[in-house]
């Protein structure tokens, strides 16, 4: 700190004093500034950093140590400096109370008064350093304690967003089951978890999923496994028939005896509809370590999401066979109308499915495919009776309308949200391997490999089954169709594939 910077008051109120001081302190190169009062010493606080205050004790308005305790009280770091001319032990103690740093008996020395001055500056310098230090080290104190607040919320959310993502990923109820025992045995740390569903019929606990440390998960339909102890049982059953809510035992807060081999365990109840379905127990066997409250919290979170999860897929199984039977009753309500073109989407499925075998789609493709396929022209319905029956040629305005069902269809499945990539292929069966195809002229890869797999299985068909204008073609005679048509209608892939299964097609079907 450099003299050119500090800013010192002199309060006093005989102005011969003020002068003579200002006159001094200004020579050594302070920047100084005089009150008469402490009054007027408090409004010079207000407006200017002062680095330090020497004052008179005896001054009208506001003597010179109700100024230290004001002073004290808006900046606890400014240091004050009493001066007076009539010392006494009375005065001597109020100046400490107020906070007073030094006491000089007047008339002062003004180089004692220097003398004073760099000391006190000194010791305020170290004071205030010391200050931001200690609030440095209680603000990093603070931020430890801050990031392990969030570094455990982190974690937390972590693992509630883990749970919530594996359970949205299982795709069977029994794969539910053997979740909850996984997470229970990851998440909780714990030796082992049990999970048995709970046939209100009968109240009994049936062994569905268990899984331990060491082991992998053990689906079986046994009765309660024999190496749990009937006292364990019988706890499960009562937490179920009275409360039914979560619970958590151990051997330091229990007030029964645990059996033998048993540190803590926690019972969480499945609920679906505000009914017990299920229920899941975790154990640990040895060690220090209980179960917690927050680990409670996440069995019970663990088995909330797996009730949602299988409320979801019975949900979504009803909703789908619902779905699926309104729509394929729709398509053949539509191909009933038409002689021609009955039970055509149900050929045109089994066709693709056997090209789809032949090129190695997987299952969940090949189910793509089936509904694809059953559904492909259900967009049909939106176009009007007389040009969907006509037993003529087309005119070309009634063919344009007719190249609106594939666009119709997929609007109409897309609608229902369930199946996205049924939607795309059934938009898309009747574009061109060369890009001349509709409704949106890709071509090559860029037509979806389900729906290249589509357009020959319809092509079969339509070829191989008598219409209203036509005759049907001769099975050989499609087949050579379809060869000449490769690279330009078809995908040559998608046509070699056909022509080594096209012998498995059962032509009792056309």
């Amino acid at each position: 700190m450099t003299k050119n910077r500090i800013k010192i008051l002199i309060v006093d109120d005989e102005e011969g004093i003020l002068d003579v001081t200002e006159s001094y302190f200004q020579r050594k190169g302070y920047e100084v500034y005089t009150a008469p009062n402490g009054v007027e010493a408090m409004d010079v606080i207000s407006q200017v950093d002062i680095g330090c205050c020497f004052t008179d004790i005896n001054m009208p308005r506001m003597d010179g140590l109700e100024l230290a305790e004001r002073i004290r009280e808006k900046d606890s770091t400014l240091p004050v400096v009493v001066m007076t001319g009539f010392p006494s032990l009375e005065n001597s103690i109020q100046t400490i109370k107020n906070g007073v740093v030094d006491y000089l008996i007047k008339p002062v020395n003004l180089e004692q008064m220097e003398l004073t001055l760099t000391r006190i500056l000194r010791e305020r310098e170290l004071f205030v350093e010391n200050l931001i230090l200690k609030e440095e080290v209680e603000r990093q104190e603070r931020l430890k304690k801050l990031n392990r607040e969030l570094i455990e919320r982190i974690d937390e959310v972590n693992t509630l967003n883990r749970v919530m993502e594996d359970f949205e990923n299982s795709d069977s109820i029994y794969n539910i089951f053997n979740k909850v025992v996984e997470l229970g045995l990851d998440v909780l740390k714990s030796d082992q978890v049990f999970f048995h569903i709970y046939p209100e019929s009968d109240q009994s606990l049936i062994h569905v999923a268990s899984q331990h440390k060491q082991g992998e998960p053990v689906i079986d339909s046994m009765a309660f496994s024999p190496d749990v102890p009937d006292q364990v049982k019988a706890f499960i059953m009562d937490v179920i028939e009275k409360d039914n809510q979560p619970c958590l035992v151990s051997r330091e807060s229990s007030r029964q005896d645990l059996p033998d081999g048993i540190v803590s365990f926690m019972v969480s109840p499945l609920k679906i509809k505000e009914k017990t379905f299920g229920v899941a127990s975790a154990f640990i066997f040895q060690g220090e370590r209980s179960f917690s409250e927050k680990e409670i919290y996440y069995m019970s979170f663990i088995t909330q999401k797996a009730a949602s999860a299988i409320e979801n897929i019975i949900l979504y199984e009803n909703i789908s066979e619902n779905l699926f039977g309104t729509l394929y009753a729709f398509v053949a309500a539509l191909e009933v109308r038409d002689a021609y073109t009955r039970q055509h989407s149900t050929r045109v499925a089994k066709v693709a499915d056997l090209i789809g075998r032949a090129m190695g789609c997987s299952e969940e493709e090949l189910n793509v495919i089936d509904v694809a396929g059953r559904l492909h022209d259900i967009g049909k319905i939106g176009i009007r009776d007389e040009i969907l029956l006509k037993p003529g040629r087309l005119t070309k305005e009634e063919y344009e309308k007719i190249k609106e069902h594939p666009a119709i269809g997929a609007d109409i499945v897309g609608k229902l949200g369930l199946w996205d990539k049924e939607q795309v292929i059934i938009r898309h069966h009747h574009e061109r391997y060369d890009g001349k195809g509709y409704p949106d002229g890709l071509a090559g890869d860029k037509i979806p490999r389900l729906a290249r797999i589509l357009s020959v299985a319809d092509a079969f068909d339509a070829m191989a089954s008598d219409r209203a204008y036509r005759e049907k073609m001769e099975i050989s005679k499609v087949v050579n169709v379809i060869r000449q048509c490769s690279g330009t209608q078809f995908d040559p892939e998608v046509v070699e594939a056909f022509l080594s299964t096209v012998d498995e097609i059962s032509l009792a079907d056309f």
